[in-house]
């Protein structure tokens, strides 16, 4: 039911959309219609009173050839005589005093009041005009006719524009037959598009609905679509894919947690339990008892420290970062990690470099890093540290290697993970030193890598930083 009523949303919200571009779509196609009308009207008009021109030109040439002895009522009749006319045309000329001289089709002119008005009085200049007389459109010119600076008629000529109105009508029914298939085209594929965008938008509300009911398994993409319909339903399922993801290495690290903690929590309270069933008068088994206790509770410490420095070290926007040199920065550490074990530290030769990172995240994943060599190798065998920069792509890698039993290849990527302890010679670690330092790496936009030491023999890690990080290099 919930689905369907989300799909007759989509529907009307596309119905809406395409509903007012149907509005915008038909008044552009009514505003350059009606400008397209006008516009050939002007033009049609134009041409008529350009034709009526012509002849009132024609018209004063010769009536100022005409012989001294003949009457203007004689010359109009003459001159109308051997002049044709165009079809549709007619003129009528008023001679004052004199009456009038007509063509066959201009008594619709004769009788019409506006025009009989210059049969008595002529204009003072020419007047064009259009007008409906006897329900026939006309283009009407009214020209005085002047004999020595005296206006002593008027010349009056018209265009019948009934067949201008028929191609009118005609270009007016063409024009809103194509503005209807052009708004319907128009209306019907904004429509489609609209609703299968909207499709998608609805898919993607449904999908984050089930997911925050707790169902990461929603899909959207296309492979098919290439469009940015298809890539918004792609960069959702790649947002699905990191949540997932996120969710997956949550509840993981939980139950690794949980276990983790579970180990001496259960040791702690075996002992006191048995403290508490055979009294505290034995004062050295309340002395290994407390002693027990505080070694499980130092490591519970130690453990959820380890799990606050990851957790930091996953979120690279807390990165305080600071320029470091690098030589400096490595010596302090060597010489701050040599009274933990009876090892042979080293530190490498390296470049002068100087870089920028977090110190106190660096140092505390190289530290982790040091530790887990500890782990792993035993009385005066040897752990190096050291840096080197890469001569092509220019990164710096900060790296452990020891002289230890190594990482065997098949594990070194497990070894990454939270927890695990491929290679440890000694009971002691948390397990958490080398996804720390991964951690750290990618938050410093870099990464890190296990391998074997090619000097030692051990196992080699090292911390990879990006040549962006690198402010200086002298070597």
């Amino acid at each position: 039911m919930k689905l369907r009523k989300l799909r007759l949303h989509r529907v009307g919200s596309a119905g809406r959309l395409a509903a007012f571009h149907a509005v915008v779509l038909a008044t552009a196609i009514g505003v350059v219609t009606v400008a397209l009308l006008r516009s050939f009207s002007a033009s049609y008009e134009a041409a008529a009173a350009s034709e009526i021109g012509v002849q009132l030109r024609q018209f004063g040439q010769a009536a100022q050839a005409r012989p001294a002895s003949e009457s203007f009522r004689t010359f109009s009749i003459r001159f109308l005589q051997t002049h044709s006319l165009a079809a549709g045309d007619s003129v009528v000329v008023a001679v004052v005093g004199a009456g009038l001289v007509v063509t066959g089709d201009s008594d619709r002119l004769v009788h019409d009041p506006q025009i009989a008005r210059w049969f008595v009085t002529p204009p003072f200049a020419t007047d064009t005009f259009s007008a409906t007389v006897g329900r026939t459109p006309l283009e009407i010119v009214a020209a005085p006719i002047w004999s020595g600076g005296t206006a002593i008629g008027t010349y009056i000529a018209a265009t019948d524009l009934g067949p201008f109105a028929s191609e009118r009508s005609r270009v007016l029914a063409l024009s809103l037959a194509e503005g209807a298939v052009a708004l319907l085209v128009g209306v019907a594929s904004a429509f489609f598009l609209l609703r299968r965008l909207l499709r998608t938008v609805g898919r993607i509300t449904e999908a984050a609905e089930e997911i925050g009911s707790g169902d990461l398994d929603q899909r959207l993409g296309d492979p098919q679509i290439d469009d940015e319909v298809g890539e918004l339903a792609r960069t959702f399922d790649s947002m699905l894919d990191h949540l997932q993801a996120a969710m997956i290495g949550q509840r993981r690290l939980l139950s690794d947690v949980s276990h983790q903690l579970r180990t001496p929590l259960t040791v702690v309270r075996g002992h006191l339990e048995v403290l508490g069933r055979t009294g505290t008068n034995d004062a050295a088994a309340v002395r290994e008892t407390v002693m027990l206790v505080i070694d499980e509770l130092d490591r519970m410490a130690v453990l959820i420290e380890r799990l606050l420095m990851l957790g930091r070290a996953m979120e690279p926007d807390l990165l305080k970062v600071a320029a470091i040199d690098l030589r400096e920065f490595l010596g302090s550490i060597v010489e701050s990690v040599a009274v933990l074990a009876p090892r042979r530290f080293i530190l490498a030769a390296m470049p002068r470099l100087a870089i920028a990172a977090d110190p106190e995240q660096l140092r505390g994943a190289i530290v982790n890093l040091l530790e887990n060599a500890i782990h792993a190798t035993g009385q005066d065998d040897a752990i190096a540290l050291g840096a080197e920069q890469d001569p092509f792509s220019g990164d710096v890698s900060v790296v452990v290697e020891d002289s230890g039993g190594g990482i065997p290849e098949s594990e070194r990527e497990a070894a990454l993970e939270r927890f695990a302890r491929p290679g440890a010679r000694t009971a002691g670690g948390s397990g958490l030193g080398l996804a720390i330092a991964k951690a750290v790496a990618i938050a410093h936009g870099g990464e890190i890598s296990v391998d074997e030491s090619p000097t030692f023999g051990g196992a080699r890690v090292a911390i990879v930083l990006p040549r962006t990080s690198v402010l200086t290099s002298m070597r």
